[in-house]
């Protein structure tokens, strides 16, 4: 009975590890929720006006932070991989930046460290819908 039920434990989670991220090397954020409108008119008024998004693929809060953009929206944004083996890194100018910590938004040359609602990122920038 107890070899019954490792091999049937073993059997269900097989499944998770299998299509586990870290066995397919994945080295960038992988955005799952959908977007709104808003969220994508918001992250094109961001991008256009130079905001940009400090990230690292490994880090939860960035990929909280993407998630409440929504993967439409998430692509419009100016994100900048900070993890030396993420893809298409760009490590040098996060330390250039004197980035400490993700994620982190530069917003009119001002860097802000942490998760922002994006009402709190319409109001620094100025975006209004």
């Amino acid at each position: 009975m107890k070899r019954l039920l490792i091999s049937l434990l073993a059997f269900l989670t097989l499944p998770n590890v299998v299509h586990s991220s870290h066995l397919y090397n994945q080295k960038e954020l992988i955005v799952t929720s959908e977007s709104t409108k808003e969220s994508i008119e918001l992250a094109k008024y961001l991008n256009d006006n130079g905001v940009v998004k400090y990230s690292a693929y490994w880090c939860p809060n960035c990929l909280n932070q993407s998630e409440l953009f929504g993967k439409q929206a998430y692509k419009e944004l100016n994100v900048v991989e900070c993890a030396r083996d993420g893809i298409n890194s760009q490590t040098q100018l996060c330390i250039e930046k004197k980035i400490r910590g993700f994620p982190t938004w530069e917003i009119n040359g001002k860097l802000i460290l942490g998760v922002l609602s994006l009402k709190e990122l319409s109001k620094l920038t100025g975006f209004k819908n």
